[in-house]
């Protein structure tokens, strides 16, 4: 046994794996199949006391630190860190009087929602069940609710953190209003995050599903989607999707290997009046599938059917300018039938996330009105060369009709944090960094300095 590994053991109560052990490539995998991390050790976390352990090892080992719950947003950057996995944190407390929730860094948005929707509250979840809040959080937050209710990250009321030195603080706007504001939508390069206080929203109704039809009907459907979008009140959110359903046996019958092309639709409200707005689509002939009923907050991760077990793939983001003719026609041509791609998808944004919030954070408002987001899956080192290519291709071809900003959170392979933020929000971010972990003890998926 090294002494590296023997400290690291001797430092935590939580499981510790090295290379060589039974479980290590098991546990330095990501989310993403397709990123190779090649960490030094894993640090299985108990609790906040146990993180604090471990940075304070880190920093007087000289070695670099990165949090993650699962690796949905994992890059290779964490090459060479101690991975430490929250996975263990998952305590839930909901206050409903207060509209507030405590939530753990290892809790995913599923848990959260199932918690919540039994007092008639939600969060403000994206579109997949097992991402973890947390981690979703720190990077903004752009989900369903986004347009009524703003970024994930500014509901944060408090993050319980243990920073730079190994200390745990409890981080708000007036204990240490740098690091909050940093901690809301600038990512993981400031602190080790172990819990947050969250502020819940109304959702005695939620409305909304899936319509499908098969690809062909893709330009009728946008156009009934740029009608309906641009006149929905926030309450409303709908997603334009071009999906490519893989030919498994998993996938049922008529779906299995199937390009089609979706909406995919969120009302905070009854059904009634949630028919009424996407009453449009309904002129469309040849819908294969109809999904939308009143449902339950924690049934919101299966509108988008998207996996719930880890996958490799590559994906990329784009803001759009608009939606015009112009727009529509260039999309649909440079998509085709998005093969070897799995998913191009348009967001509509709008609403809250357009505007500054009170006391807002590192994440900003968006002027752009949509959201496009591709993703496609990598089974071999051919199949990943065609989907980098696939991805680029359509950038490029949507590229008189996009910004060059991006979430944090829809950042790609070789980008960097230069396109998430504007010049004045990056500088504060590194200046932040900078002061408050001079060390680099904190290693980020996208650090506020590449």
């Amino acid at each position: 046994m090294s002494n590296f590994e023997a400290d690291l053991r001797r430092a935590v109560r939580g499981r510790v794996l090295v290379p060589g052990d039974d479980d290590f490539e098991a546990a330095r995998l990501p989310w993403n199949r397709a990123v190779d991390q090649q960490v030094r050790a894993v640090v299985e976390i108990e609790d906040a006391a146990d993180a604090a352990a471990v940075v304070r090892y880190a920093k007087q080992a000289g070695h670099a630190v990165a949090a993650q719950p699962s690796g949905h947003g994992a890059t290779t950057r964490l090459d060479g860190t101690i991975l430490v996995r929250t996975g263990r944190l998952r305590g839930v407390e909901i206050q409903p009087e207060q509209r507030t929730a405590r939530v753990e860094a290892g809790v995913q948005w599923g848990e959260l929602l199932s918690a919540t929707g039994k007092h008639g509250l939600t969060g403000l979840p994206g579109s997949s069940p097992v991402v973890s809040v947390t981690g979703y959080t720190l990077g903004g937050g752009l989900g369903w609710f986004a347009r009524r209710h703003g970024w994930a990250s500014g509901a944060v009321r408090a993050f319980e953190v243990v920073d730079a030195d190994g200390e745990a603080l409890r981080v708000t706007a007036d204990s240490d209003p740098d690091l909050f504001w940093a901690l809301r939508g600038g990512g993981g390069d400031f602190a080790l995050v172990t819990a947050m206080e969250l502020d819940l929203h109304p959702a005695p109704l939620l409305y909304g599903g899936r319509m499908l039809w098969p690809a062909e009907r893709a330009p009728e459907v946008l156009a009934a989607y740029r009608e309906v979008t641009s006149t929905a009140p926030a309450e409303l959110t709908a997603w334009f999707t071009m999906v490519k359903f893989p030919p498994l046996p998993q996938v049922p019958e008529p779906l299995r290997g199937l390009s089609g092309v979706a909406v995919d639709s969120t009302f905070l409200g009854g059904e009634e009046e949630g028919r009424d707005l996407l009453r449009r689509f309904e002129d469309i002939p040849g819908m294969m599938l109809d999904t939308r009923a009143v449902m339950p907050l924690d049934a919101l991760g299966g509108i988008c059917a998207e996996p719930t077990q880890p996958v490799p793939g590559a994906g990329r983001g784009e803001l759009l300018t608009g939606l015009g003719d112009a727009v529509g026609a260039d999309l649909l041509a440079a998509a085709g039938d998005i093969a070897p791609l799995a998913s191009v998808q348009v967001r509509h944004l709008g609403g809250a996330v357009s505007r500054p919030a009170d006391g807002g954070g590192a994440a900003g408002p968006i002027a752009e009105p949509y959201l496009l987001g591709m993703i496609g899956p990598i089974m071999s080192p051919e199949s990943g060369q065609a989907v980098a290519a696939r991805l680029a291709d359509i950038a490029r071809a949507m590229a008189p009709h996009t910004t060059g900003r991006k979430p944090l959170t829809y950042l790609g392979g070789g980008e960097t944090a230069v396109s998430a933020f504007d010049p004045d929000t990056l500088a504060r971010l590194q200046e932040i960094k900078r002061r408050r972990d001079p060390a680099g003890v904190f290693r980020s998926n996208q650090s506020v300095l590449a």
